[in-house]
């Protein structure tokens, strides 16, 4: 039989594996703004810890930058970059509560672009203008 979890001095202090806190599956648009330039990205992981954007622009490692989609506006540094793909590191853990909200704007984002797209498409049809906008 094997012991399930070490206890005492044996025990590891630090998570075994590369991540330190699981990952949300996502595919959310997004941006990263930088020193230089903000970036259009896509989300396409996330943890309390940080996350994984896909970006066409290469950003360098260890580079900071502030990630913004919903609910989230931190500052992250760039721990690794390949391929278009860029790993981020939060500076401060987001909130379980942050990550659910993330992950409940995740499960409900395409059925609100397919209705924002059909009014925008209803509205060009009747030729109604009433979009606040000046004109």
């Amino acid at each position: 039989m094997v012991d399930p979890k070490p206890e005492g001095p044996d025990a590891p202090a630090v998570p075994i594996g590369r991540r330190s806190a699981p990952r949300l599956r996502l595919s959310l648009p997004a941006q990263l703004v930088a020193v230089e330039k903000v970036h259009t990205c896509i989300l396409l992981n996330l943890s309390r810890t940080g996350a994984q954007v896909a970006i066409l622009d290469s950003m360098r490692e260890g580079e900071g930058a502030i990630l913004r989609c919903g609910l989230i506006n931190n500052f992250a540094i760039i721990t690794r970059s390949e391929f278009g793909l860029n790993a981020l590191e939060f500076d401060e853990p987001l909130t379980d509560a942050i990550v659910l909200e993330v992950r409940r704007y995740h499960e409900n984002f395409e059925e609100r672009e397919k209705r924002a797209l059909i009014e925008t498409a209803r509205k060009w049809v009747t030729g109604d203008t009433s979009d606040d906008r000046p004109i």
